[in-house]
């Protein structure tokens, strides 16, 4: 069976500078979420959001637009927004687990509002021709509020439902809950695919055996944490390129000159890439020496010294 890998969005991280880097240097992605367009009680969409999904910003890849909401003239604004770009379909976030989110109504705090998800589907299979697909938790407070959220979801041409297998009160803490992903798989009728902790090769052949009906996986911060774990899966290799560093350096370099030029400004590129190097320090033999090394340099000079340093002994 042919597999199809999938980045999962996460916000402040994988915009459209990251994502044009991560194909040129690593590849391995079939298909690109963008990070949450939100709508702050107005109907307009704010530039930083625009700018991260137009075709000019994203021309080598596929990118799916995604919107985070609690309500339907806001789905109905974005869907026929990102229309206007030739987008055909708008992913919906029922996943995220920040507690500000969720309170809010928003993401996995949505999950329980089964009459709401209704309403809103509703008016947008009747009033726009978008396809939606979701990305969701499996519940808030626990994991079967899912199971409830299905009978509602039959009822429209949903593309797909892409699970994390946790809910949104673990955030990212505790292990991934597989008996609870089998319910879903055993109840729900519809296309799923799997996301949550593939971090490694070793740990997606695991998750593959155990759910062999599952041909679409998403990767999210397994994919920072180790850029080249999406094509070492495609090429069932547990090999680093011998030039993992240089590859590697490459695709930093490449990333720090376009989010310098962006951010304009000490402090908000060293927030940026330390917020990065969080996940990339993962990569090397010392993750905690090498994320030291990163904060404890307090400007661009010491930064790039550091990272020099941090590429060179690997």
């Amino acid at each position: 069976m042919s597999i199809t890998l999938l980045s999962s969005p996460l916000q402040g991280f994988t915009d459209f500078r990251f994502r044009n880097a991560f194909h040129k240097h690593f590849g391995g992605i079939d298909t690109f979420y963008s990070p949450y367009i939100k709508l702050n009680g107005k109907l307009a969409v704010k530039g930083s959001y625009e700018r991260d999904i137009l075709p000019e910003n994203n021309s080598t890849l596929e990118v799916i637009p995604q919107i985070i909401t609690n309500d339907a003239e806001e789905f109905l604004f974005v869907a026929k927004y990102v229309q206007q770009f030739g987008y055909k379909e708008l992913n919906w976030n029922l996943g995220c687990p920040y507690p500000m989110v969720a309170k809010c109504g928003m993401g996995s705090g949505l999950i329980s509002n089964t009459s709401q998800i209704e309403h809103i589907l509703k008016r947008v299979h009747n009033e726009t021709d978008i396809i939606v697909s979701m990305k969701m938790r499996m519940g808030y407070e626990n994991p079967t509020e899912i199971l409830d959220v299905f009978p509602i979801l039959e009822q429209y041409p949903i593309k797909n439902i892409a699970i994390h297998a946790r809910i949104g009160k673990q955030l990212y803490k505790g292990g991934v809950d597989l008996d609870s992903f089998q319910k879903c798989l055993d109840t729900s009728k519809q296309k799923l695919y799997y996301n949550g902790d593939i971090t490694s090769v070793a740990k997606f052949k695991e998750l593959q055996e155990r759910f062999p009906s599952i041909d679409h996986w998403m990767i999210g911060r397994g994919l920072i944490a180790d850029p080249f774990l999406p094509s070492m899966i495609k090429n069932n290799t547990t090999e680093y390129p011998k030039n993992r560093l240089e590859l590697f350096e490459a695709f930093h370099d490449e990333i720090y000159r376009e989010y310098d030029a962006y951010l304009q400004g000490p402090t908000p590129i060293r927030m940026k890439m330390l917020g990065f190097w969080e996940y990339f320090s993962e990569s090397f033999s010392n993750p905690q020496k090498t994320y030291k090394k990163i904060k404890k340099a307090g400007n661009s000079k010491n930064y790039e010294a550091a990272v020099k340093e941090i590429f060179k002994n690997g």
